[in-house]
């Protein structure tokens, strides 16, 4: 099995999610139990890695060669996950730090939510933004469509979160968000989420489409680059369904992560009810 091939981009692909996601949240179970200094000496340390996403993002912009289509994904997964660690941390969040009071209006909820999380989103517009301006009409566009590919996806899984969703996971969530979920909603599924899978689930269709029915006629990049594409957005849709469906899916990371500072059994209250699960 070579670089080139459709399959081994795919498996790649996986990989770095799961590990990516692991590094992150390992990480930010050792900041939980730090002060706000230390989190942001982290973030801070850690800022080559965006760094590094940039140079690499604007290094394969030039060819799509399969190289080109390895470095374009994995850059585009370097500025994601080193936003996302700011934000776990608590280091770039939002102005909104307290729990939703009960009773609040509807119209005052959906500000407040936007509060908790709103330096983090305004980042990653600005980041997106800059991508699209720097690599208008280049060759490789696979980490340009990397990253808008987890940008829109992230933002249609929070506010599937806000409207109301079966299952949410709070294993996860670090001190320094304890607020935010008060500001989701268990519930049926809503209006959103059917719109969130199908569109997910025609983009998946459409990068096998291209990565199947042009295979004469990209470069072996460009089959890469579908193949990756292919993998991620799928991998998206999964995380999507991981609300709704009963999977055990923190197995897939519990194992990996340092001893939370805080027990297990802890809960934290959503609604009406509590809710494990990613």
């Amino acid at each position: 099995m070579t670089l080139a091939a459709p399959w081994t981009g795919a498996l790649i692909a996986l990989f770095a999610w799961w590990f990516s996601t692991g590094a992150i949240l390992a990480l930010v179970r050792w900041a939980d139990g730090q002060s706000a200094a230390t989190r942001l000496a982290l973030v801070v340390l850690t800022m080559p890695v965006f760094g590094f996403g940039i140079l690499g993002f604007l290094g394969a912009l030039d060819t799509l060669s399969v190289e080109g289509a390895y470095i374009g994904f994995a850059s585009a997964l370097a500025l994601w996950a080193w936003v996302e660690l700011a934000f776990l941390t608590g280091v770039i969040a939002g102005p909104v730090v307290t729990a939703l009071p009960e009773g609040t209006p509807e119209w005052e909820r959906f500000l407040r939510a936007w509060g908790t999380v709103a330096y983090h989103e305004m980042l990653l517009a600005a980041t997106m933004l800059t991508l699209i301006l720097i690599s208008w009409d280049a060759a490789n566009s696979v980490g340009l469509w990397t990253f808008a590919i987890l940008f829109f996806a992230r933002i249609s899984a929070k506010l599937n979160l806000y409207l109301g969703v079966p299952r949410i996971n709070v294993e996860f969530i670090p001190r320094a968000l304890a607020h935010v979920p008060s500001h989701f909603r268990v519930a049926p599924l809503n209006w959103l989420f059917p719109l969130s899978i199908t569109a997910l689930s025609l983009a998946t269709m459409c990068w096998i489409d291209r990565a199947m029915t042009s295979g004469d006629l990209l470069s072996p990049g460009g089959v890469v680059g579908f193949s990756l594409l292919t993998a991620i957005t799928a991998l998206a849709a999964l995380e999507h369904w991981f609300m709704v469906l009963p999977l055990p899916d923190a197995k897939l990371w519990r194992w990996m992560l340092p001893k939370a500072p805080t027990p297990k059994t802890q809960k934290i209250r959503l609604g009406s009810e509590d809710a494990h699960g990613l």
